[in-house]
């Protein structure tokens, strides 16, 4: 809030010494053909404008060197292993990974049926001279995968509206009564 009056105040203190003023009401401006004085005219001397206010630079703070902490638990050696495996039979997912790494080289693969009954293997290797290859083979199963089947309640019977033939109206009109035959 403090902030707030001391940029009012610097922008009143300049606003006054500049002699931004708005004009009275019975000042009307000047037509559009008025005269201008030609660009070598008369201009008074650098001294005879009104002192502009100075403000304040904003303050500076000193600089502070960041310096990153040495990581304690960075590992030169890192090495993992881990696989999973899904076989469901009520959705029919089946699917694995494995993955083991030691090092910069990472190996494994993982596999998962298709929606065509084929499954799917993928072995894979990385490592910093020759990056990422992985190697995509296609395998037939021995039983096809079945998609499963989603099981809905039948629909509600309605009985049967027995359709009955309107009476006959002349001029196709049946809101005028009886139709007179004959």
């Amino acid at each position: 809030m403090a902030f707030k009056f001391a940029l009012f105040a610097a922008i009143v203190a300049v606003a006054s010494a500049v002699g931004i003023h708005p004009a009275s009401y019975g000042a009307y401006p000047a037509p559009l053909g008025a005269y201008h004085a030609p660009l070598g005219a008369y201009h008074a001397p650098l001294g005879a404008y009104p002192a502009v206010a100075k403000v304040a630079a904003p303050l500076a703070y000193p600089a502070v060197a960041k310096v990153a902490a040495p990581y304690a638990d960075y590992d030169a050696n890192p090495q993992y292993s881990y696989s999973y495996a899904v076989a469901d039979a009520v959705t029919g997912d089946n699917k694995s990974q494995q993955e083991s790494r030691s090092g910069d080289v990472v190996t494994g693969s993982y596999s998962l049926v298709e929606p065509d009954g084929t499954r799917r293997v993928v072995e894979y290797n990385a490592d910093p001279v020759n990056g990422f290859n992985a190697v995509v083979h296609r395998e037939p199963l021995a039983v096809k995968a079945v998609a499963p089947i989603a099981k809905y309640a039948a629909p509600l019977a309605y009985p049967a509206v027995a359709k009955v033939a309107a009476p006959y109206a002349p001029y196709g009109y049946p809101g005028y009564g009886k139709a007179i035959l004959g």
